[in-house]
Parts: structure tokens; sequence; C-alpha cells
């Protein structure tokens, strides 16, 4: 008997948040990821260091990422 990874329904499973930050960053630019999500980690002095640093801190604005993410790989299938 196996038991179910609880993760196999989670489409974030095993991407990091540097490469969801990354990936947004190439698609959008900090100008359209400020626009979208606007923080002032995306506003003023972008960088993904300090994305990296508000988000993890910040579960609200985290989660607003990882949808925007979500979305965007959702529209290149």
């Amino acid at each position: 008997m196996t038991i179910p990874n609880s993760q196999d329904n989670n489409p974030l499973h095993g991407i990091t948040l540097e490469a969801i930050v990354t990936a947004l960053f190439q698609h959008y630019g900090w100008d359209n990821l400020a626009e979208r999500i606007p923080v002032n980690c995306f506003i003023s002095d972008p960088s993904i260091k300090s994305s990296l640093k508000f988000l993890r801190k910040t579960p609200w604005a985290r989660d607003k990422v990882e949808a925007l993410y979500l979305a965007m790989i959702k529209r290149q299938q």
C-alpha cells in the first residue's frame, strides 16, 4: 500500500520562489509586473534579491505572485 503524495495536485511543487520571480520578470519585465502586482519591491529599484526577501516575509504578496505565475504558464500551454 502506498501513501498518496499530498503534493500531486500542487502545480507549484518543486518550483522555487526564485524561479517564479525570475520567470515573471523575464516574461513581463519590472514595469509590467509592478502594474499587475503593485508592491514596492517591483516598483522601487526592483531586483530578484529584494523581491525574494519581501515575498518570503509577506504571504499575501507571495500568493499574488504565485497566482500570476500560474496564470502565465496556463496561457503559455
